[in-house]
């Protein structure tokens, strides 16, 4: 008797999945290029970002990140190791691609910056938003990465402000529930203290709130760039350049040696955004606590 999960008819099914895919195609064809135009500003800061590391001289690139490990850092061991890190990279013959990837996460980190903290302030302040956006991210996070780029494909083509659509959708979740735990946890005593001197809400958000939460956010911040490199060879297959691309035609090819290394400079820039995101956050909490005290 139950052998069997009564499932929707085939036939039903199938025509209930035309409707959707023939929806969804429409919609394309009706707004797909006014969609394309709201984003030129983005690709067009992309690009320039892009262009700006890919054409100035190696050293200058490699003095500047290594001076933003150490100003974010304060630590002479995790600049030196980012220097000798991307110097590496580069005797390898990957300087271009890393350049790229890394403005790739760069204008990825940003987008979900601007788009993640208002929405974790949101959640931080309104019940019912939070409730309302929690499930959401929970589908963003547990959605397979492929998915992303069926719709943003059909929408926007191939190209990289498509492939940056889909790494932030897979990056931003950390931003907004990070931000929205990190307010959650100031202490109670602060914002009574801040209500007591009769700042406004907005007042009380930027001198008190943000400050107090953000080594948490940076903790978002930490994941969000992860996750947008764990994105970059799967953006590979809509056009994103940068050492996703390598890697995938590695895997088509079966270069080993070429997957290998190209793969290493992934974990290189992972590991240099790593640790100084770390670094940087445990600097504010130990500003932070050394303020209580």
């Amino acid at each position: 008797m139950f052998r069997e999960f009564p499932a929707i008819d085939e036939g039903h099914l199938r025509a209930m999945r035309q409707l959707i895919d023939s929806e969804f195609r429409a919609f394309t064809r009706t707004y797909g290029d006014t969609l394309e135009a709201l984003f030129n500003p983005l690709r067009d800061f992309l690009l320039a970002s892009e262009r700006l590391l890919t054409t100035s001289p190696w050293p200058l690139v490699v003095g500047a990140i290594g001076l933003i490990a150490w100003l974010a850092s304060r630590s002479w061991r995790i600049a030196l190791g980012s220097v000798v890190a991307l110097m590496a990279v580069g005797v390898l013959g990957m300087w271009d691609d890393t350049m790229k990837t890394i403005s790739m996460i760069f204008v990825c980190t940003l987008v979900s910056l601007v788009l993640g903290l208002p929405i974790g302030v949101l959640m931080s302040r309104s019940e019912r938003a939070r409730k309302i956006v929690s499930p959401v991210l929970d589908v963003m996070q547990t959605m397979p990465s492929f998915v992303y780029l069926i719709p943003v494909v059909m929408l926007l083509g191939i190209g990289r402000v498509p492939g940056l659509i889909a790494v932030v959708v897979y990056a931003v979740p950390p931003i907004i529930r990070f931000t929205n735990l990190g307010i959650r946890m100031v202490r109670a005593d602060l914002v009574e203290a801040a209500d007591a001197f009769g700042v406004t809400p907005w007042q009380k958000l930027w001198q008190v709130q943000l400050p107090m939460a953000l080594p948490t956010i940076m903790g978002g911040v930490n994941q969000t760039i992860m996750l947008a490199l764990s994105m970059v060879v799967v953006a590979s297959m809509i056009g994103v350049q940068g050492l996703g691309q390598p890697v995938l035609r590695a895997i088509t090819n079966q270069y080993f040696a070429m997957g290998l290394f190209n793969g290493l400079a992934i974990v290189v820039i992972a590991i240099m955004f790593d640790r100084v995101s770390q670094a940087y956050g445990l600097r504010l909490q130990k500003n932070r606590g050394t303020s209580h005290e």
